[in-house]
């Protein structure tokens, strides 16, 4: 005799199918709003926790099947790190205040580097027109606000596939903040549109690294990023460079886990990022090297300390973990 069991079918996890179709349609509403939400108050650069909001929501829409529990999760692995970079975006603001801006020795670490030639000023004078936006500065535009938008988003996917991944990522990452908010209030650094303002360099210098927009329509894109970078960021941060810094984080980070083949592929982000950042009157190349090798100190001093950590650890001993 065959017993049917009465008890309610408990997973509510519906077929592949089903949640395909549901994550394309969520991810398409999702892509709405957020381009809706771009296009009328501009990209979501200067507060992290519109920021994580926006990327939460995007965890819903590509897991929105699952229960409500399930996406709350995403606010208590989160909100301590949001909170963290509000606390560094605001402190970051006030790391001008001890001591007085550095400006001539990046200066003249980039003429002994190029020839007597400061990089910034000899790429506008060839490829800068005021008053003309090129083809190339809207691709400027977009490469320099990815500096918000694309450590984040590889966070966020770590979270959903790795916490081991996404784990190892957030200890470089946040590492790497500090380090750079230490230098910002023991070694303020001037950048090159402040140096031409202030008559360091004689000549002139703009700050174009959000002329692309208006060329595409984002005027509200280009309107907060001026504002963020008016009001609440430090003028004279720009040693290390933390933007080229964490475009190779990003690299870095994946490096051992891509054939070397596609190595060239992922390399040309930070170097994007190195002429926009150059280009723009944002950064010297000497801000980027020093960039580059904060994320080298970093990635050798947490990869010692995870090292020790797991030698020290009883149960990573005994399942064998290196």
């Amino acid at each position: 005799m065959t017993i049917l069991s009465t008890q309610p079918d408990t997973d509510p996890t519906p077929s592949a199918p089903v949640r395909r179709r549901r994550r394309v349609i969520g991810m398409a509403v999702w892509a709405v709003l957020f381009a809706g939400g771009t296009a009328l108050i501009g990209v979501p650069t200067s507060d992290p926790l519109i920021a994580f909001g926006w990327l939460w929501l995007a965890t819903i829409a590509w897991r929105n099947w699952l229960p409500w529990r399930e996406h709350l999760r995403f606010l208590r692995d989160w909100m301590p790190i949001a909170l963290l970079l509000m606390a560094y975006n605001i402190s970051r603001g006030y790391a001008d205040n001890l001591f007085d801006p550095h400006v001539t020795a990046m200066i003249d670490a980039d003429r002994a580097m190029f020839g007597g030639h400061v990089p910034t000023v000899w790429l506008q004078q060839h490829l800068y027109h005021p008053g003309q936006v090129q083809w190339w500065e809207v691709a400027v535009s977009l490469v320099y606000v990815s500096h918000f938008l694309a450590v984040p988003t590889i966070a966020v996917i770590l979270w959903l596939r790795s916490r081991e991944q996404w784990g190892r990522f957030m200890r470089r990452w946040i590492s790497l903040s500090v380090a750079g908010l230490i230098t910002y209030f023991l070694y303020p650094a001037a950048p090159p549109w402040w140096a031409a303002q202030y008559g360091y360099l004689a000549d002139h210098v703009a700050r174009i690294s959000t002329n692309g927009w208006n060329a595409i329509g984002l005027h509200s894109a280009g309107n907060t990023l001026n504002a963020l970078q008016v009001e609440a960021a430090n003028p004279v941060a720009a040693m290390p460079s933390l933007h080229t810094a964490y475009a190779m984080m990003a690299v870095a980070f994946f490096l051992p886990l891509v054939r070397r083949r596609w190595w060239p592929v992922l390399f040309a982000y930070p170097t994007a990022m190195t002429f926009t950042l150059v280009y723009s009157g944002e950064h010297y190349v000497i801000d980027v090297l020093v960039g580059w090798a904060y994320v080298a100190g970093i990635f050798f001093l947490v990869g010692v300390t995870e090292r020790v950590w797991r030698s020290g650890d009883p149960v990573t001993r005994s399942r064998g973990v290196r």
